[in-house]
């Protein structure tokens, strides 16, 4: 198993050599220049917690198990398809009766852990803000949509505090993750981690995705495209506008959203988190994308400036000083919390997120990638993208 990108190691040099090659999706060494970090004295797991989102719906949430019967399973053998586990969060109603989700599965979250030599029980995942199964906020009109790819060797899960604040402002944000790329639980029980072969490209992300595409059709049709037809919460079913469909993806997943665009035009807005964007989209794009970038800047990567050029619609580059590959995601918010659980001294603290404050990357976590596409799927324009802004003196516009 090789390396993730929520659990880098200490170093800024050696952290920086890693997420560049996981970016590209580019094998590293798991014991290679590692620290093993033993678990705190502290009787139990530290339980990890995620801000609440700022919108003013309650969020619901429900896992899908998708099987594409048009592509053969890369691992499993003849007879088996490609099958993938997403989640689809919306806004909600009467939440109190059903749970809060976790971040991610017991099983996922050990993974995830010990992928980076962390103790596997040192810490719990956190409750997030979507309740299990609640019924859908009924509106006047149908939602928008917003689709998610991860980076290379993570999961579904690693921006949440992203897309429970655009669930609770009137989004359906589906999220997914890219079997044998990805730490997934699927409903038998199965855990699938990320592989060294297949090698999976930011091309088979981006099929990952029309496909869920389709899918997302399915939905907005009232079909329901659950492998094992579980229940869908009330209200589900018809709720999604086909018509107003973007996507955002960190690293990898931001390349993959840039392939998705180029030969797709159901996406109508793209969001990068930093992402390489290699290999480079040859093709020109007419519709909106922003990127907001850290570890693979215009300044330096020449794949990210030819992309640049490519864009040939609404385009803005926001960056925010600080931030390092990971402090646009959860990885941010969570891994301050294992550091304290660990011992963690502060400069190798600095390795993993940089010097963005943490509370502070929260805050642009929550207010860009909203504002972005508050612009291009709902036509409502605010300030925050206008230029540089008093609130947020951290994040430059880069022309």
């Amino acid at each position: 198993m090789t390396t993730t990108p929520f659990m880098n190691q200490g170093g800024p040099t050696r952290r920086r050599m890693l997420t560049a090659a996981l970016a590209v999706g580019a094998a590293v060494p798991i014991g290679a220049a590692r620290r093993a970090w033993a678990a705190s004295t502290a009787a139990g797991p530290v339980q990890l917690t995620l801000p609440a989102p700022t919108g003013p719906y309650p969020v619901g949430t429900v896992p899908l198990h998708l099987v594409d019967a048009s592509r053969p399973d890369p691992v499993a053998g003849p007879g088996h398809h490609r099958e993938l586990m997403a989640a689809v969060w919306y806004p909600a109603r009467g939440v109190k009766r059903y749970p809060p989700a976790r971040w991610t599965s017991p099983a996922v979250a050990r993974a995830l852990l010990t992928s980076a030599d962390f103790p596997a029980d040192v810490a719990v995942a956190p409750l997030t803000a979507g309740h299990e199964g609640a019924p859908v906020l009924r509106t006047r009109r149908r939602l928008p949509v917003v689709v998610f790819s991860h980076g290379a060797h993570d999961h579904r899960a690693d921006t949440t505090i992203v897309v429970q604040e655009l669930a609770s402002h009137g989004y359906v944000v589906v999220t997914v993750d890219h079997t044998y790329d990805a730490f997934s639980l699927f409903p038998d029980g199965r855990l699938t981690v990320p592989l060294d072969r297949p090698s999976l490209t930011p091309r088979d992300f981006a099929t990952d995705i029309r496909f869920v595409l389709d899918r997302v059709e399915d939905l907005a049709a009232g079909r329901n495209p659950d492998a094992e037809r579980r229940t869908l919460p009330a209200g589900l079913l018809g709720v999604l506008d086909p018509q107003r469909i973007g996507m955002f993806g960190w690293s990898k997943g931001a390349t993959a959203t840039a392939f998705v665009m180029s030969g797709d035009r159901r996406i109508r807005a793209g969001l990068s988190i930093d992402g390489p964007m290699q290999p480079t989209v040859t093709t020109d794009l007419d519709r909106p994308f922003m990127l907001m970038t850290a570890e693979f800047p215009r300044a330096t990567q020449p794949s990210v400036a030819e992309f640049w050029s490519r864009l040939r619609g609404w385009r803005l580059n926001v960056q925010a000083e600080g931030a390092v590959h990971s402090s646009y995601c959860d990885v941010q918010f969570l891994v301050p919390q294992l550091a304290q659980a660990v011992g963690m001294g502060a400069a190798d603290l600095q390795g993993w997120i940089g010097t963005l404050d943490p509370a502070r990357a929260v805050r642009i976590q929550q207010t860009y990638p909203l504002a972005f596409f508050d612009l291009h799927l709902r036509h409502h324009r605010g300030h925050v993208l206008d230029g540089p802004c008093p609130a947020f003196p951290e994040v430059k516009f880069i022309p």
